[in-house]
């Protein structure tokens, strides 16, 4: 059987499926990855969550990451490896924002708790505010899939990140 060759687009979930050795060295890279014991996150949010987007969540060059797994499993290196979706996130309390607008709240950590996958909700949460209104998701790490979808569809974010273990994310129309 063909092994899964890693890129910076592969799926954290295929990849310990194909790799499982690699788990460890993925919790050695960042700690918040060793949220990836919790046999409902790696179900969920590991099978939208690319590497690349791993690599924004444990505060990691998206480069170095890729190259130090495909290392572990015998690939070789790539190199030029653009992280063109993760520039900059939006950390910086815009202007648009206002708590008064604020007028739902999603707080997906129950929903992971429970198995389930909250980016479906959320985004037809988003769909239906009205023009001024903002859209508040609590989540217990930087929900970059989730992030990525919203920035994909035209949506304004801010992330304001309370803990290593408390992000608030607003999304707005």
């Amino acid at each position: 059987m063909e092994k899964l060759f890693i890129t910076p687009k592969t799926k954290i979930f295929d990849l310990l499926e194909a790799y499982p050795e690699l788990e460890e060295k993925l919790i050695e890279q960042a700690p918040p990855f060793s949220k990836l014991r919790n046999p409902l996150l790696r179900k969920t949010i590991a099978k939208v969550t690319t590497i690349s987007q791993a690599a924004t969540v444990g505060g990691l060059q998206v480069e170095e990451l890729v190259n130090t797994l495909r290392k572990e499993v015998g690939q070789s290196g790539l190199s030029g490896i653009e992280d063109e979706q993760h520039a900059e996130y939006i950390t910086k309390e815009p202007k648009w924002f206002s708590k008064k607008r604020v007028v739902q709240t999603i707080d997906v950590r129950d929903m992971l708790h429970h198995g389930e996958q909250p980016v479906h909700e959320v985004l037809s949460s988003v769909k239906r505010l009205k023009k001024k209104e903002i859209l508040e998701v609590i989540a217990p790490f930087l929900p970059a899939p989730l992030i990525d979808k919203a920035i994909g569809l035209g949506y304004l974010y801010w992330i304001n990140e309370v803990s290593e273990e408390e992000f608030y994310v607003y999304l707005k129309r």
